[in-house]
């Protein structure tokens, strides 16, 4: 509106003020509350840049069988941005990978500007029998690395078969949540929570998720992720 129009609308306003004096006042104020509606600029859309994660993992991660954007890494990524998060999430998961593997292709698994890691490694290890010795240090040796580039670490327990005897199930269960503590990270105590036992949410091979079974794991991690990210800095971009 030009200050010519709005001058012209004063003048309007002001002429029954003569016969009414609260008349005039009233209605200017109402006229200059529209006004300053009416020029005042629309908020604006949060500028920032998303925060860069890489979800580090083995089938579990990369999605078996399943189209890239039904994946945990896509899954993940629609779920907080419907929450109003600024997040890109990288898909950096390798079918089969063991924690040793993880280890041998860490350094280019992530770049350089990653803000943050969603470490989900030692399914194979366990399912193979490896000694829970060897899955720790692997672990710790990843977490350590990675640590030392500035990049914060969200760790994503797993839990041994009862088959693979008491002892094993209670060394190996020990890790995720003995590496939280001595290096103080977030940590998520098992990935694979809510759906264990339920074939509806699996493959027809019975270990890996479908559809289903991602969406309901991205649902019981959201929080986890939500508290890593409030952790999180992004990186100069």
């Amino acid at each position: 509106m030009g200050l010519c129009e709005v001058s012209h609308r004063i003048d309007m306003v002001r002429a029954p003020s003569r016969r009414h004096p609260g008349f005039g006042i009233a209605a200017l104020m109402v006229l200059f509350a529209a006004l300053t509606l009416g020029t005042a600029p629309a908020r604006a859309a949060p500028d920032a840049a998303p925060i860069k994660l890489v979800a580090f993992g083995d089938s579990l991660t990369a999605g078996y069988r399943l189209p890239a954007n039904a994946a945990f890494p896509a899954v993940l990524e629609r779920a907080l941005k419907a929450r109003g998060r600024q997040v890109a999430v990288t898909n950096a998961g390798v079918s089969g990978d063991t924690t040793t593997g993880g280890l041998d292709r860490l350094d280019w698994s992530i770049p350089d500007g990653t803000d943050g890691v969603i470490l989900e490694l030692g399914a194979n290890d366990m399912l193979r029998g490896t000694d829970p010795a060897v899955t720790r240090k692997a672990l710790e040796a990843m977490i350590t690395r990675l640590k030392t580039r500035g990049i914060p670490v969200l760790l994503t327990g797993m839990k041994a078969s009862p088959n693979l005897g008491p002892d094993y199930v209670a060394r190996f269960d020990a890790i995720y949540p003995d590496l939280a503590r001595s290096h103080d990270l977030v940590l998520y105590p098992f990935f694979l929570d809510g759906i264990v036992g339920d074939r509806s949410a699996h493959l027809d091979d019975g270990l890996h998720p479908n559809v289903k079974g991602v969406e309901t794991i991205v649902a019981g991690i959201l929080p986890t992720v939500e508290r890593f990210l409030d952790r999180v800095k992004p990186g100069p971009r």
